[in-house]
Formats: C-alpha cells, structure tokens, sequence
C-alpha cells in the first residue's frame, strides 16, 4: 500500500478567527467549531482541512512552540474565472483580512492573488487566463 494524501492540518492560533477565515473563502465547518480543539471540513474529492489549536497540539506533543514569523504553510484555492480571483480578493480584504498580493496576470498564465489567514499562512487564489488569439 502507498501512503495518500488525506488531510491538511493547520495550527491556529485563535480557532474562532481560523475557522471564520475559513468559512469565508467557502469551507463548510460545523456549527459550534469555533469552540473546539479540533475542526475538520470535507474537502471535494474527499480531503479534509483539518485546524487544531495550540493547546491541542500541546496534549499530544508537550514541547511544541509555534514559528515564528511567516507563516510554514501555503494553500492554493483554485477559482472559476479571473474575475472570481478579484473578488474574493476584494471580499476578503473588505472584510479586514490581510491581503499578500492584490490580483495580478502572472507570466505562467494565471491570475493570480495572494492572503494571509490569521496567523499568517499563505492562502493563494488562482485561475487560469483565457488563451490570448
């Protein structure tokens, strides 16, 4: 058997600010997860963004520290449209969350934007440019 990629985990440091980041760009919490150690939503094709808080991580692993600076984790959410890039972009800094990149057409064919989740993971948004005649 070859191992699979089944989740992604991700530690947060406040899960009620986490999981409303979250919930914003369209992931499906249960109601109630921004009071619990450990959330999970079901991802299509099966896979699962997982968030833990710290404590939780602290109860299996005593020792650990959060880094520090940057964030060690990047997600990329693939969009319907170029414009759909804008405005969730446009969405989510409305709504006070921290822009990275304002939406650009990059050079390999994408456009492209980037945020910051709360605690300052990498959330890319992207799709791809129609095809110049």
């Amino acid at each position: 058997m070859t191992p699979r990629l089944d989740a992604i985990g991700v530690v947060a440091s406040d899960m009620a600010a986490s999981v409303a980041f979250y919930r914003r760009l369209g992931f499906a919490f249960p109601d109630g997860a921004e009071d619990q150690p450990h959330v999970e939503a079901q991802l299509p094709g099966g896979m699962r963004l997982m968030l833990d808080t710290e404590e939780m991580v602290r109860s299996i692993v005593p020792e650990f520290q959060p880094p520090s600076g940057g964030g060690r984790i990047g997600l990329a959410l693939l969009c319907d449209s170029p414009s759909e890039v804008d405005s969730v972009y446009e969405d989510m800094v409305a709504a006070g969350y921290q822009g990275g990149l304002k939406p650009w057409d990059a050079d390999w064919g994408q456009r492209y934007a980037s945020l910051h989740d709360p605690d300052g993971n990498g959330v890319d948004l992207f799709a791809p440019l129609p095809q110049a005649q």
